[in-house]
């Protein structure tokens, strides 16, 4: 499960999702160097052509290739979520998975456009298939939220049918199909003025999709949709644990990663994000300048392994969270402020985001302390 949106606005873009993973799969955060292009890339489950890649930033189980969130040097970012459709995932060869393809558009797309492309095509050519979940053995189809600063795309997915709706302002997805006749790009077999609703399966649960898009849509119908009215979403707990943006099924599925992204649409200005490793709502949202200013501590198991304790810290015991956030709150905002002050100084970027991590990590140190007595 998962919840990812965007706004797009006249100064550019801001994207943000939450990866909902099962509880114990670690998440790292990594920057990755461009590459040339020649012979042959090693995905999760096959091997394609390698075309080379960009720049990038993104969050991947520890497991796989693919990401499950990310955004490159050109400022396009893009997250995807599980679908249920009525072809079974799970009879399909192995082939492309939602999270590699994620990673492909961010290595080979400079703009939304040519990222829907990217995935597209790719998906006709290789198809979807193999284990998304380590931990159950299931696979699924995906949708996809595309955006750079100017325009952006959802792409739902069957095996290798698609269709695709250009996002006006706004736009939200969570774990069921939104597209209906509004689609404007499909694959060759997606018949002028179909309802992709139909290839969503009759029995598929949304009840805990639909509210968490409700709440996702609600957010971004603020006039003003800012980093911080983003935070605060990810870290919402609604109405409960399976119906919550920051979600909370003990032992089966939490929110394992976040990402909060700006992609400027003037010239010249750095793409900047926020990233939050483990649960949001026990974590900092990090103050990084993607794809290489972001500490390397943050691709470390050990990293999210110590939010994990705070997790379940926080599960245990009613009163923790409220002492987490009233030090996180604090050095987070603190942290914001002065990577404002260093958005428009490039050389001192690198220096600034390890020693905010450092900050960060001191504090989480000192709970994962409390915690262990």
């Amino acid at each position: 499960m998962c919840d990812t949106l965007c706004s797009i606005g006249p100064n550019g873009a801001l994207f943000a999702k939450n990866s909902d993973r099962p509880s114990y799969e670690v998440q790292l955060i990594e920057s990755h160097a461009a590459r040339p292009a020649g012979g042959t890339l090693r995905t999760t489950h096959i091997e394609i052509a390698d075309a080379g890649a960009f720049a990038l930033m993104g969050a991947r189980p520890e497991w796989g290739w693919g990401l499950e969130h990310g955004v490159n040097e050109h400022g396009v970012a893009i997250g995807n979520e599980k679908l249920y459709t009525r072809l079974y995932a799970n009879k399909e060869p192995s082939a492309l998975t939602g999270m590699d393809l994620v990673r492909l558009g961010l290595e080979r797309g400079r703009t939304a456009d040519e990222a829907l492309e990217v995935i597209t095509s790719l998906l006709e050519e290789h198809g979807q298939g193999g284990v998304c979940d380590l931990t159950t053995g299931e696979s699924y189809f995906s949708s996809f939220l595309i955006c750079d600063a100017r325009s952006g795309w959802v792409l739902e997915t069957s095996g290798r049918s698609w269709a695709a709706r250009p996002i006006i302002g706004s736009a939200a997805i969570s774990n069921r199909i939104t597209i209906r006749t509004d689609w404007t790009r499909a694959s060759a077999d997606v018949e002028r003025g179909y309802d992709w609703d139909e290839r969503r399966h009759p029995r598929a649960p949304t009840e805990h999709a639909d509210v968490r898009l409700a709440a996702s849509n609600a957010c971004l119908a603020d006039d003003a949709v800012t980093r911080g009215t983003l935070a605060r979403h990810l870290r919402d707990h609604g109405r409960g644990e399976w119906i919550s943006v920051c979600m909370h099924l003990k032992d089966f599925q939490n929110t394992t990663s976040s990402i909060i992204a700006q992609l400027p649409e003037k010239a010249g200005l750095p793409v900047r994000a926020w990233v939050a490793p483990g649960q949001p709502c026990v974590s900092a949202f990090v103050p990084v300048f993607p794809p290489h200013a972001v500490p390397a501590a943050l691709a470390d198991t050990s990293t999210w392994h110590a939010y994990e304790s705070l997790r379940k810290w926080q599960e245990a015991d009613s009163e923790a969270l409220p002492r987490i956030r009233e030090a996180f709150d604090t050095l987070e905002a603190d942290l914001w402020a002065e990577a404002d002050s260093v958005a428009g100084e490039p050389e001192q970027q690198a220096a600034f985001v390890e020693e905010a991590w450092r900050r960060v990590w001191e504090a989480t140190q000192r709970f994962v302390s409390v915690r262990s007595l």
